[in-house]
């Protein structure tokens, strides 16, 4: 039997995959991502819309591509709360027994979702509860590669060993198991967390996945300018601080194979935990506290994050004025 015809995992699933994408005024770039869809090789699969509040008119589009595709779309509109929110909901509303969370100015490979479930079904079948999904590549519009390859074609890592250990960086791709979703939700901060301290309580919760060196996705940058990074260093300072205090605070052991690593997140913790100083916002009081280890190395690169912390300062204040930019998407 080809494996692409296998069972999901979940027995109440409905399609082998949901193709999630939250949104927030896109409706500019959202038919990029329906035409990656149409050419997709692989049918089973549904795409699930999560409106994070738009005022254009993605409502309407969708309604019509609703008439006109090939498989089911599922269009929710909820009130603006940010892209995490979107995402949480996404996969309750998911009746795909894999995600494949797919931003809402990007585009699939027309083969992608046929290799991402034949290296699903890859795995041996005494083993595939261990893993948490298939990671591959993304490329730039151009076809350059974003980031680096993995050390093997074929490769069973944790999302922590893979950067620590094996010390692979840029934008990577893929599809994760609904069920492994429900288990670990964005924590419900205010606005922006990165999507990093998900994946890293997924790898220690001791879950793998399976990379391998094939692009599945086409990534659009969005704005990131010299001229933008202080003001983003500003708006993001809360989520940056979280995903430094994770780190520090839950990641230690694997210090020894990226110590560089620990020192740049030590120095983002202080640079970061200015900026919430100066926006007088206060950390949750609900975290894993920082141990010695972690705290030393925190007080030795104090100095570094208080420079980068005035450089941030500096930028904001050389930036262009411009109306405020919306990049929770």
């Amino acid at each position: 039997m080809s494996p692409v015809y296998k069972r999901p995992r979940n027995p109440e699933a409905r399609f082998h995959f949901t193709v999630l994408t939250p949104t927030y005024n896109r409706a500019h770039t959202l038919e990029r991502v329906f035409k990656s869809l149409l050419e997709q090789s692989y049918q089973s699969f549904e795409w699930v819309v999560v409106d994070d509040g738009s005022t254009d008119d993605t409502a309407e589009l969708i309604a019509r591509w609703q008439g006109e595709a090939p498989f089911p779309i599922i269009y929710h509109w909820q009130t603006n709360q940010h892209k995490k929110a979107a995402f949480n909901l996404g996969v309750q509303l998911a009746q795909g027994d894999l995600i494949v969370v797919l931003d809402s100015d990007d585009a699939l490979l027309p083969n992608s979702l046929y290799e991402m479930i034949r290296v699903w079904w890859g795995l041996p079948d005494d083993e595939r509860a261990s893993f948490a999904g298939v990671t591959g590549l993304c490329q730039y519009p151009e076809g350059s590669v974003v980031g680096d390859l993995f050390p093997h074609d074929r490769l069973d890592a944790t999302t922590l060993d893979i950067y620590f250990k094996y010390r692979v960086r840029g934008e990577k791709f893929g599809c994760l198991a609904r069920d492994v979703l429900l288990q670990f939700p964005f924590p419900q901060y205010s606005g922006f967390v990165p999507e990093s301290l998900v994946w890293r309580a997924i790898a220690r919760a001791g879950y793998k996945q399976r990379c391998v060196n094939k692009v599945f996705r086409v990534y659009y940058p969005g704005q990131d300018s010299l001229s933008m990074q202080g003001k983003q260093s500003s708006q993001h300072a809360f989520g940056l601080w979280l995903l430094a205090q994770d780190t520090l605070a839950k990641c230690m052991p694997w210090f020894r194979d990226d110590p560089r690593s620990f020192f740049l997140f030590a120095a983002r913790y202080g640079r970061f935990r200015l900026h919430l100083w100066h926006q007088r916002r206060q950390p949750p009081t609900n975290l894993k506290p920082l141990g010695w280890g972690a705290r030393l190395l925190v007080l030795l690169m104090a100095p570094v994050g208080g420079a980068l912390f005035l450089r941030d300062l500096w930028r904001a204040r050389q930036a262009p004025r411009t109306p405020t930019d919306n990049l929770q998407q």
